[in-house]
């Protein structure tokens, strides 16, 4: 199970000391995207670095739909522009947004009237409206990526809207060979007048007039966009996906090439029925993009992104210093403060398996380090619900959740540790794969890595048999191999937590690192 995102540096992103910020003292940020196609307000949390969205809701205005015949906006799609903008005032008015802000994007760039638009549109929200350069919207589009994948990202990042497709070179080092095309789908249908054959000669034309394509041979190709986010979900239903997040879901270039093949040809595809109306005629020609867009660059695979301009326009508000942290990590503590008994306790998991993966000399690369650690941040989130069913929950709130910074794999990895935390690590892997479908088919899918998870979930639990989920316990409880045995040290003062379901537990992980358990009562 290999991670399709960069590693990061563990260390910088668990100095606990430097984040003891409560999660109610978050002040609510709003953010309104004004596109070619819909117009949506997000509300965040705040600006940090694993925001959470308090209020989602868009309309899909489609002011791009006439702009390349006409050169203007549509009257009746500005008309539903406006009232959806004083409708987004009102809504962070009773939310208590303090920070509103609002962008246009190529629509009202382009549109003769777009000027006289945004006059309006300032007047029906209340604040200024910003009218992003093609550039800027790029940019935006990068920082959205490294929001959702972390800042060390790497891979061309593609963002279709209604009007036009940036494309934006995303590295570790910064952004670079930033463009924008007039690629988007609803221009892309006023432009040949809805014929699909008519757009390929286009779509390769302003392609070809990309100078950078080469940069992106064998790398990812982040793609942003409802258009795209839609194929993404066609492509699930298709292959019988399991796991319904978008967020991460890759795709192979090749394979997703002949997915797109396929629609832009108008092969029916179950869940087709499902799609927006908004998106059903732009479907096809967001297929064309995507499938010349991944030949062109040569890309190795596609990820889809939840992760945009809107969380891009976020990530530029934080200092360095909060850019820098791991959004996976700063997620899991979040949701172990709001949901578990301690999140000292929650912190110090990650320090005792540290010491016990250095003990047994368990080999992990970083990312596997690092997703440990999101597992023991993570572990005790289902302590409220009932007993019977805290595996099988805590497994599904995992895998479902709104975390950035993870692909699928390492979704199925944390979920399934928590879930053994739970109902055992030495269940059979055919009953728990049955137990637990549809998701049971990705976790049998590595047996390495469903045997680290068997190894931390029983470390979890031998801990959690000795503190009780309560802080200042087992950081004065030390594990040690002697010889061929693994060395439980109750610290005296504690004594008397020492008992048969104790040692029943530390049993189990001895035997899964295949060495001989021993408590013992000292200092």
């Amino acid at each position: 199970m290999t991670s399709r995102h960069p590693t990061f540096q563990v260390d910088d992103s668990l100095r606990w000391e430097d984040e003891e910020r409560t999660l109610a003292s978050l002040e609510p940020i709003g953010i309104v995207d004004i596109g070619s196609n819909s117009v949506r307000l997000v509300v965040y949390d705040g600006a940090v670095r694993a925001p959470t969205p308090l209020f989602n809701e868009k309309d899909s205005c489609r002011l791009g739909r006439s702009v390349a015949s006409t050169g203007r906006l549509d009257d009746g799609s500005i008309a539903s522009a406006l009232s959806t903008l004083r409708r987004f005032r009102a809504i962070a008015r009773v939310l208590g947004v303090k920070n509103l802000r609002a962008f246009a994007t190529a629509a009202a760039r382009e549109a003769s009237n777009g000027q006289e638009f945004l006059v309006n549109a300032e007047q029906a929200l209340g604040i200024p409206v910003r009218l992003l350069t093609g550039e800027r919207e790029a940019e935006l589009a990068a920082l959205g990526i490294q929001m959702g994948f972390g800042s060390n990202a790497d891979g061309v990042t593609g963002d279709l809207g209604g009007g036009s497709l940036e494309l934006v070179d995303v590295t570790a080092q910064g952004r670079r060979n930033a463009m924008t095309l007039p690629l988007g789908g609803l221009r892309l249908i006023d432009t040949v007048g809805g014929r699909i054959d008519r757009a390929e000669a286009l779509v390769e034309d302003c392609l070809m007039r990309v100078p950078w394509t080469a940069a992106g041979k064998g790398r990812p190709f982040f793609a942003v966009g409802g258009t795209w986010r839609a194929l993404a979900k066609l492509h699930m239903q298709h292959v019988g996906y399991p796991l319904g997040v978008l967020h991460g879901y890759a795709i192979p270039a090749k394979e997703a090439i002949r997915f797109c093949e396929a629609i832009r040809r108008g092969k029916r595809f179950r869940g087709m029925e499902e799609v927006a109306r908004s998106r059903r005629d732009v479907l096809p020609f967001g297929a064309l993009v995507l499938e010349r867009a991944l030949s062109r660059l040569q890309s190795s695979e596609v990820v889809f992104s939840v992760f945009g301009i809107r969380e891009g326009a976020l990530f530029d508000l934080l200092p360095m210093t909060e850019r820098r942290r791991d959004p996976l990590i700063v997620f899991c503590e979040d949701l172990a403060r709001l949901r578990s008994r301690s999140v000292d306790h929650a912190r110090e998991l990650c320090a005792w398996t540290d010491a016990l993966w250095a003990e047994i000399g368990q080999k992990e690369t970083v990312e596997e380090r690092r997703l440990r650690h999101a597992a023991c941040l993570l572990s005790d989130i289902g302590w409220r619900i009932n007993p019977d069913f805290r595996g099988v929950q805590s497994l599904n709130v995992i895998a479902h959740s709104a975390m950035a910074g993870i692909d699928h794999p390492g979704r199925v990895f944390l979920a399934l540790t928590v879930y053994l935390r739970h109902d055992g690590p030495t269940e059979p892997i055919e009953r728990m794969t049955a137990r637990l479908q549809p998701l049971g088919s990705l976790l049998a899918a590595n047996r390495r890595v469903v045997r680290r998870a068997r190894i931390l979930a029983a470390a979890i639990r031998s801990a959690h048999m000795l503190s009780m989920g309560h802080a200042g316990i087992i950081d004065e409880a030390s594990l040690k191999v002697e010889r061929n045995r693994l060395v439980f040290t109750v610290p005296p003062a504690y004594s008397g937590l020492d008992g048969d379901r104790l040692r029943r537990r530390f049993d189990v992980l001895a035997k899964l690192v295949e060495l001989e358990p021993a408590v013992r009562i000292g200092g």
